[in-house]
């Protein structure tokens, strides 16, 4: 894309991104870039305004699946013990903390392969209880069918989460459990119920950059973009492959970082990007250009499921610092 970009076609949805013009955007002379994204995301978005997520891991660890990256999993010694699915008073209880934080979206996240049907009242009742608070309500649960997307939406479901990962090539280098298309899947599961989608990937897995544009293309071109799109960077944990193998060779280069979060942006204009796991390891000054790059969305609370994450006074300084002030889900701006 040597060509002038127009900030006007940019700022439109598409779903005809082909591979090469994505990782064409990462290529991009760096400042370019992100003016661009900047001036995307100003035409759709307060760019002081982050929205605030909490997430709560509602039944930890001994999951079936073989994620590279993950603590959870039951085929990796990570130390973590497994527990059960936590009662929906308990689950209730700390949704009423995270909205007294300032939080607006409650997440919840099971480590399971997929949502069996003995699980839904109780899930049934967790989100009713949240969504009674006043707060967007998601979850993470694994796979689901058709009719399992349509109960959880009828117990007040806003969003469902299921992320790709990463792109289509290098996704046998993370999980052999779950196919590609078995997200693609539950995804239009998810759509076809009514519910909003939370979908994005890691980065920093070991993964080249066309790998982090193959992951960001097959986002832009599904059937609708993610209305919630995560870029997590990967938090090494021992005892799993990449955890070990990001160990020895190195975590991802900050700029990369941000580049990804800026093409995320342009190619995905109308989606909430959230900065989601690794920024305990983020300096502020990268946050900040992150945020300037499109970036509007943040786990709040010292813990993503069970990796560390900054405290809410942390978040606190840096929302002071920048300048920034919590989103609001009911006050988003459209501009044409």
């Amino acid at each position: 894309m040597n060509a002038p970009v127009r900030i006007e076609d940019l700022s439109i949805p598409r779903h005809d991104w082909t591979l090469d013009e994505v990782e064409a955007l990462f290529a991009r002379p760096f400042m370019e870039l992100v003016f661009d994204a900047a001036t995307v995301h100003r035409r759709g978005f307060d760019p002081s305004a982050v929205q605030k997520s909490q997430l709560l891991s509602v039944k930890t660890g001994g999951c079936a699946e073989n994620c590279g990256y993950c603590s959870q999993s039951a085929h990796f010694q990570t130390g973590l013990k497994a527990e059960k699915l936590l009662d929906a008073q308990v689950v209730i209880a700390e949704a009423m903390a995270a909205k007294a934080g300032g939080a607006d979206r409650f997440c919840m996240g099971a480590a399971w392969r997929e949502l069996k049907d003995r699980d839904l009242p109780k899930l049934a009742a967790m989100i009713g209880g949240v969504k009674a608070l006043g707060l967007e309500t998601c979850a993470t649960l694994g796979m689901l069918t058709a009719d399992q997307a349509k109960q959880l939406k009828d117990a007040g479901l806003d969003y469902y989460n299921h992320n790709l990962d990463t792109g289509p090539e290098y996704y046998a280098e993370v999980v052999t459990t779950r196919t590609y298309q078995e997200r693609l899947d539950t995804l239009e599961h998810v759509r076809n119920a009514g519910m909003a989608t939370c979908c994005g990937g890691i980065v920093g897995m070991g993964e080249s950059r066309r790998d982090r544009a193959g992951l960001l293309h097959a986002l832009a071109t599904l059937p609708e973009h993610p209305d919630s799109l995560p870029v997590n960077a990967l938090v090494p944990v021992t005892g799993t492959p990449l955890g070990e193998r990001v160990m020895r060779e190195g975590e991802i280069d900050p700029i990369e970082f941000v580049r990804t979060v800026a093409v995320a942006r342009i190619v995905c204009p109308k989606s909430m990007v959230r900065l989601s796991a690794g920024r305990e390891g983020m300096s502020p000054e990268m946050q900040a250009l992150c945020f300037l790059a499109g970036a509007n969305s943040i786990f709040v609370g010292g813990k993503l499921l069970t990796t560390p994450n900054p405290e809410e006074d942390e978040d606190a300084r840096l929302f002071s610092l920048l300048d920034l002030k919590p989103y609001i889900s009911a006050e988003r701006v459209t501009r044409n």
